[in-house]
């Protein structure tokens, strides 16, 4: 059976028109030791690199944190991501605390709030109202456009932009309901100062410095790749079959890893049904695929594709 985007449909296609309802039922259901694994694993990764930076101090260590340690920043925003589903836990009660204190607070982020607007986007998207609109309507853009937007990332002002708009009790859409001010930065700088403190419990407090730039600066540029990479310059971002206004990049090891971990680029079978955990999205593809439901959808492997269809006008394009 093929199931064809049809431009005359008001309508996306419902998973229950596709999947049975075991394969609902097995596909949504989320476990609290998989979730404890991933949260573990990342941190793991994190400490890791701090600690080689940390041993091995030196411009090359330095070097590599600022390259592999977006990755795993973005990793725990992803978690946040699963954690405001619902998904990454079966219990809701570990969704809240270790979505919010393991997963969002480090990252400057805040559970509650980017849920409430996360879910919006998933209620709007493929419509004027989406909230996340203004991070990828304008594409495609030229060269030197994203080159600009690359170089403010990288500099830093990117995330000075973010601080400015934390420290006035609102991040932007990291945190559209401005959820409780004062007391959600309170949260944030606690959960750096701990960061901190266990570092240097460690020997490695410097290696905070590390974390913290690289935060301000590469994450900047790999989360702005990756709302890119999913809903910049796709078939009709004014469409509601997430296969036209969503993308998924099948790309190998080493791209998933840098810029696109836990699943996350898997997109379009996320918006396709939301109630998937992470590290079941790539069963639900196959199921898909073969269901005949990606017949005629663009495939991309790899980010280097992505990117070829996304920066293609003149350089005469403002940013």
């Amino acid at each position: 059976m093929s199931f064809q985007v049809s431009q005359s449909s008001v309508t996306a296609i419902k998973s229950s028109q596709i999947l049975s309802a075991q394969e609902r039922l097995t596909l949504t259901r989320s476990s609290d030791l998989v979730g404890f694994g991933l949260v573990v694993k990342n941190w793991g990764l994190i400490f890791l690199l701090l600690g080689v930076a940390a041993h091995y101090p030196g411009v090359l260590t330095s070097l590599l944190v600022l390259v592999v340690l977006p990755g795993r920043q973005l990793g725990l925003a992803v978690l946040m991501h699963e954690a405001g589903h619902g998904t990454l836990f079966e219990k809701s009660s570990l969704n809240r605390v270790i979505g919010q204190w393991f997963c969002a607070l480090p990252t400057l982020g805040d559970l509650p709030s980017y849920a409430a607007g996360h879910l919006e986007h998933h209620r709007k998207a493929g419509t004027a109202e989406d909230p996340d609109l203004v991070n990828y309507a304008a594409y495609p853009i030229s060269r030197m456009s994203f080159s600009r937007k690359v170089f403010r990332d990288l500099t830093g002002q990117t995330g000075v932009k973010l601080l400015i708009n934390l420290c006035k009790g609102g991040a932007g859409n990291m945190n559209r309901a401005q959820a409780q001010g004062r007391l959600l930065l309170f949260k944030q700088v606690l959960a750096q100062l701990a960061l901190f403190l266990v570092l240097y419990a460690l020997g490695w407090g410097w290696t905070w410095l590390l974390w913290f730039v690289t935060f301000m600066t590469t994450y900047m540029l790999v989360i702005r790749l990756r709302q890119i990479a999913e809903h910049g310059a796709v078939p009709d971002l004014y469409s509601v079959d997430p296969r036209e206004n969503t993308r998924t990049v099948e790309a190998p090891y080493w791209q998933r890893f840098l810029v696109a971990p836990h699943g996350v680029n898997f997109h379009l079978e996320h918006h396709f049904m939301a109630a998937v955990p992470c590290h079941r999205l790539s069963d639900l593809r196959r199921l898909l695929h073969a269901r005949g439901y990606f017949d005629n959808t663009p495939g991309f492997s790899g980010y280097g594709a992505v990117f070829k269809q996304v920066l293609q006008r003149s350089s005469s394009v403002a940013s």
